[in-house]
């Protein structure tokens, strides 16, 4: 199979890339940006033509987007660049692949949700977005979702890898280098190592599992808040910082983020029959590689 992978700079494509290195099929990396040594092909997905032509020549079986606008607070403030890469972009990939006959694997996030509630979040769960950013990706579900294409979409949440800015980075840096931090203790969720939603997605690739189309929630396994999470890191890391537990109105946003966004991912595990890691065990495997 052909398969395209966009937004293959950033955190998840990256983990793909290295996944894929010894996969029979046929993997073409793209994104807007370069990284030097990385060989990408330059595409610009919210351009539909750009996309369609190289879907078409390229005879693509399979368009993994990892590609979206992620900076939550910034987007408040720039609706129309959220809403082209998170809204529209998607439409584009959505139509181009109904157009070729060929499936969507579709990133998606817990910001669809309130956050309100104090049960994991399961797929069947109605969503209640309260920023530009959940409200974008929303859209793009439900875009994808009217384009009448094969689609799996993976909703998942607080990803990290050893690659760009990511909360076990910034972590890791700042309780090395500071006495002491303030994290927050009033917001729970499930680390997710980029590293295994990769793999995920490789293994309904390689398992020929893409007829299963639909929504499906992957985030790794276990529920921490952000204050648990970085106690976490910094003693794999070594460091010695003091870390204290705060509140999120301590800390000045535009955006109210949920308090509780764990997801349900029994439906995911079942139905590819897929185990999904303990979040420390992850967290682990990626730190050792920084």
């Amino acid at each position: 199979m052909n398969i395209l992978v966009t937004g293959a700079n950033g955190q998840l494509g990256r983990e793909i890339r290295e996944r894929s290195a010894s996969s029979s099929n046929n993997f073409i990396f793209t994104d807007v940006s370069e990284i030097p040594g990385q060989d990408t092909v330059y595409l610009d997905i919210t351009n539909e033509n750009a996309v369609s032509i190289i879907v078409g020549s390229e005879k693509i079986d399979v368009i993994v987007n990892c590609a979206a606008y992620t900076n939550v607070d910034k987007a408040e403030g720039d609706v129309d660049l959220a809403k082209m890469l998170n809204t529209d972009a998607p439409a584009n990939l959505a139509r181009v692949a109904k157009r070729y006959g060929a499936t969507l694997v579709h990133i998606s996030t817990d910001y669809v949700f309130s956050g309100n509630g104090c049960i994991p979040l399961k797929e069947s769960d109605s969503p209640s977005p309260r920023s530009v950013y959940g409200s974008t990706k929303l859209s793009g579900e439900l875009a994808i979702a009217s384009s009448g294409c094969r689609s799996i979409i993976l909703r998942t949440a607080w990803l990290y890898s050893p690659y760009g800015k990511n909360f076990v980075r910034t972590m890791r840096e700042l309780t090395c280098s500071k006495p002491s931090v303030k994290v927050v203790y009033d917001q729970v969720g499930s680390p997710t190592y980029a590293g295994d939603l990769a793999d995920a997605i490789i293994h309904i690739i390689e398992t020929d599992q893409l007829s299963k189309t639909g929504t499906y929630h992957f985030a790794g396994a276990g529920a921490v808040s952000w204050f648990d999470f970085a106690q976490e890191i910094s003693r794999q890391c070594g460091n010695s910082c003091e870390i204290s537990p705060c509140l999120s109105k301590d800390f000045e946003s535009k955006v109210e983020r949920p308090h509780y966004s764990v997801l349900d991912t029994s439906l995911f595990r079942n139905t590819f029959s897929f185990g999904i890691p303990y979040w420390k065990d992850s967290l682990e495997k990626c730190i050792s590689q920084l």
